[in-house]
């Protein structure tokens, strides 16, 4: 069997709790949608027809030369509509549902950035002209993506070094545990300062920064699970028959002792989360000009005539952590075996 009769009866009751099981299928699907935004939300055609000549600019790159410009450089397709019509060539597209580049300023309309809401943006600018609705889709996309990897590196490597010290104990346990200790002392801020003053604000240097930090708590429950564990009668008895120390601990005590991990989960990707939103917004965070949550909070405190930046951002944070607190609600709940039938 692949599942337990425990582990389906913690399903059944997590799937009892209708807000949690709906929350993980909205997080789920937007997610699920998001990695494709590269596609959906940008101002690339998905299919071009110039005078006659097939282009596939959302899979591909084309230089503007190849649609009778000067430069080698990738086009600018909004210009290339614009100029292709005044020459009266056969141009035709099939945008994306977002045709909005994050990344490109729109500086066509009256006045300076932010813009409000219009029909061309439907969420309106950023302070550099820059569409706010594709900014928030693609921020959501590497937020999430930054966090889901932070929390499975920071599981791994809780999980195994609490295993070790829980298992081995004695001497190896004291002086890990007194390291680990001595780490987590360090000022996890001032180690972000240092290492982005010297090597740069990028996404997996920032991940590997995160990740030797945010394991440390993990550690503590599975070194605790395992002590607890690794004397009880049928973890003895798999001793006495001779198992060698890895079928113990993955077969024996890793899989009762997974509670935690399974509970945590959701809160720890929280946690990655509105860290990496909170770092982008103390100029701490992803290089710019990466699409980032934090960093449109940052504009909106200081452009605060414009209320729709702060606004959409907010309610875009709120939603996502508001989801995956539900989450995180149902399968604590799910684990617990005293919830019986609550939401029945």
């Amino acid at each position: 069997m692949i599942f337990s009769a425990v582990s389906k009866e913690r399903f059944v009751r997590y799937r009892a709790n209708r807000r949690a099981w709906w929350s993980l299928w909205i997080l789920s699907i937007a997610y699920g949608l998001s990695l494709l935004s590269p596609w959906l939300v940008n101002d690339r055609p998905l299919v071009l027809s110039f005078d006659g000549k097939l282009a596939f600019p959302a899979f591909s790159f084309y230089a503007d030369r190849d649609f009778g410009g000067t430069y080698g450089t990738e086009a600018n397709y909004p210009e290339l509509l614009d100029s292709a019509h005044r020459a009266q060539h056969s141009i035709w597209t099939l945008n994306p549902p977002i045709a909005q580049d994050p990344l490109r300023a729109d500086l066509s309309a009256a006045g300076e950035p932010p813009y409000a809401p219009s029909a061309k943006h439907w969420l309106g600018t950023d302070a550099h002209g820059r569409d706010l609705l594709a900014r928030l889709i693609h921020g959501f996309r590497i937020c999430m993506s930054f966090s889901l990897i932070l929390t499975l590196l920071s599981t791994l490597f809780g999980v195994a070094i609490g295993a070790l010290q829980g298992y081995l104990g004695g001497k190896f346990d004291i002086f890990l545990q007194r390291g680990i200790e001595i780490w987590a002392s360090l000022p996890f801020l001032y180690v972000v300062i240092l290492v982005a003053s010297l090597y740069g604000h990028g996404f997996w240097l920032l991940l590997g920064i995160m990740t030797v930090f945010s394991w440390i708590g993990l550690s503590y429950y599975m070194r605790g699970e395992f002590l607890r564990l690794r004397d009880v009668t049928y973890v003895r008895a798999a001793k006495v028959l001779g198992f060698g120390h890895l079928h113990i601990i993955f077969r024996e005590i890793l899989p009762n002792a997974l509670n935690p991990v399974v509970t945590l989960f959701p809160f720890a990707l929280i946690g990655g989360i509105t860290s990496l939103t909170s770092l982008d917004f103390l100029g701490f965070g992803l290089q710019p000009p990466t699409p980032s949550w934090g960093d449109l909070m940052a504009q909106g405190l200081a452009n605060l005539f414009a209320p729709w930046i702060a606004l959409s951002t907010s309610i875009a944070l709120f939603i996502t952590l508001l989801l995956a607190t539900f989450i995180g609600e149902g399968v604590r709940d799910a684990m617990d075996p005293k919830s019986g039938d609550r939401y029945e």
